[in-house]
């Protein structure tokens, strides 16, 4: 559907199909904390005590690292401390959507929330109302879950599964220096995998993988408690993440937080209708833009869907997020290719992928 479709450098505000919401108020955190956070979303430390390498770093106690990481999990500020993986190298993944009407969303988000293989689940502001992830192992897994979503709404799914990736990353600067911004990342935010590069797969690394895929334990050998689990030694499970982060099925290992809880309460999904033969010059482009936090390449549907190109902008409020499109536009001469500006609304779920079964 194409009738909320915009050029860049026209009126932005005919997205806005909600009024904004309530001004939110982030979790306020001391300097300490801030810095836990920003400094150690990547390279997380791969020693038998990584949390005493980090209290080190910030001349802190292990106790302290590891009491402030609880806190912030329960205030929902982090996720987990551990790996995002690369899409599709460990199983599969696809990004699906819905046309629900307005009155029926919450109730048909709780139906797909039903199912443990939806890891993100939000309103976004579009005919195309309900957006979520589903992760499973393999992809007649995925097929199984989208029917069941279909038959248990009535609603159609459309499918949009990766094609490539030009940047996963979802790391958040703190910004603890005010004068700084979003794009002032050090340099370990701001690379990005070749997209056309192949990642081996996962192959032995099953049971390591089901063990860490929500999370190390928050303990000052977390490695070692792991190794427990699986029957190994702790030096094994070091090195064979290690060997995931080397070859490229784990994309970064580090505290991996969220960005509503930390003030970036604005965010929206771009989709942009680009030339097949300009997919990929335009997606490493947008992929290097320092206000950009995903960047991918999915397949049309025609004639409902006819965007080829996704990218996440995330900022303070809808009108950074605005700006931060405009700007991107203009600066990649981007202004002949129709985009639309889908904003979040509702946040149904949020959580780390599950790609293996908890047995």
């Amino acid at each position: 559907s194409g009738e909320n479709g915009h050029v860049a450098g026209q009126q932005a505000e005919r997205y806005f199909l909600h009024p904004p919401r309530t001004p939110y108020r982030p979790v306020i955190m001391k300097a300490l904390t801030r810095q836990l956070l920003n400094d150690f979303q990547r390279e997380f430390p791969l020693n038998p005590e990584p949390f005493d390498r980090i209290a080190r770093e910030l001349r802190t106690s292990t106790g302290n690292v590891l009491d402030q990481l609880r806190e912030l999990q329960i205030k929902g500020v982090v996720s987990r401390v551990g790996p995002v993986f690369r899409p599709n190298t460990i199983g599969a993944s696809t990004l699906a959507a819905m046309a629900v009407p307005p009155a029926e969303l919450e109730t048909v988000a709780a139906i797909v929330n039903g199912f443990p293989q939806v890891n993100h689940n939000y309103e976004r502001e579009h005919r195309y109302n309900l957006w979520f992830v589903v992760t499973a192992e393999d992809h007649q897994v995925i097929d199984s879950t989208l029917d069941g979503i279909r038959q248990q709404t009535g609603y159609r799914v459309m499918s949009l599964p990766l094609v490539r990736d030009y940047h996963i990353d979802l790391g958040f600067h703190m910004a603890l220096d005010r004068r700084q911004q979003l794009q002032d990342l050090p340099d370990r935010f701001t690379a990005a995998a070749d997209p056309h590069e192949e990642a081996p797969p996962a192959g032995s690394a099953e049971d390591l993988i089901e063990a860490i895929q929500a999370g190390l334990p928050l303990v000052p050998r977390p490695y070692r408690e792991i190794a427990e689990r699986l029957g190994c030694t702790e030096t094994e499970v070091i090195d064979r993440l290690r060997d995931m982060l080397e070859c490229g099925i784990i994309k970064r290992l580090g505290v991996v937080v969220r960005h509503h809880e930390l003030g970036y309460r604005a965010n929206a999904m771009v989709v942009w209708d680009v030339p097949d033969d300009q997919v990929d010059r335009i997606g490493r482009q947008l992929g290097d833009q320092d206000c950009v936090t995903l960047c991918y390449q999915r397949p049309r549907r025609l004639p409902d869907w006819p965007y080829n190109l996704f990218c996440m902008v995330h900022g303070q409020d809808r009108d950074e997020v605005l700006a931060c499109i405009e700007r991107i536009a203009q600066a990649l001469d981007l202004n002949a290719i129709t985009l639309e500006v889908l904003f979040s609304g509702r946040r149904f779920r949020q959580r780390g992928a599950r790609y293996r079964a908890t047995r």
